[in-house]
């Protein structure tokens, strides 16, 4: 980030999702629940947080993501390859938003898959286009038969709200 516009570090701090959810954790500002998400849960690498940003930044998110859906969830899965040999879901480089659907479908069987054979009843995915590809197309297209969220989604339905 102070590549482009080291003056912004001066005034605002910067975090990611993740950095937030983690830090709020360890700080005991949020609580949550294990037993509100108590199926089998994966967790999808999203080609943005682990690879792109890896290149782009210097830091890839692979760790933080399966942090945080381990203090929501006891049953978490892998899907194999993971991290940085993840398979992208079919969606990236905005074929999600483009009038690809065949081929979109054809590119995310791997990750369709890897998704059946882990067991997964719910898969957590931190980008909103590979969240709709897995809910959207996958799901109905080889017939999964999971939910699927997002991590902050995962995280606000997995709250202890203190009701003072």
């Amino acid at each position: 980030m102070n590549r482009w516009y080291p003056e912004v570090l001066q005034e605002f701090r910067i975090v990611t999702l993740f950095d937030l959810l983690l830090e709020y954790l360890d700080k005991g500002k949020i609580q949550l629940d294990k037993s509100i998400h108590a199926v089998p849960t994966g967790y999808h690498d999203p080609c943005n947080y682990g690879r792109k940003s890896l290149k782009a930044f210097g830091k890839a998110y692979f760790e933080d993501g399966r942090a945080v859906i381990r203090a929501c969830c006891d049953d978490v899965r892998e899907l194999n390859p993971n991290r940085n040999g993840a398979y992208c879901c079919g969606a990236g480089a905005g074929a999600w938003a483009m009038p690809y659907s065949d081929e979109r479908v054809y590119h995310g069987r791997i990750k369709a898959r890897q998704i059946a054979e882990s067991g997964a009843e719910l898969i957590v995915a931190p980008c909103h286009t590979c969240r709709d590809q897995i809910m959207k197309s996958l799901n109905h297209e080889f017939d999964l038969g999971i939910e699927v969220k997002y991590i902050l989604e995962l995280v606000a339905d997995s709250l202890i709200l203190d009701e003072k």
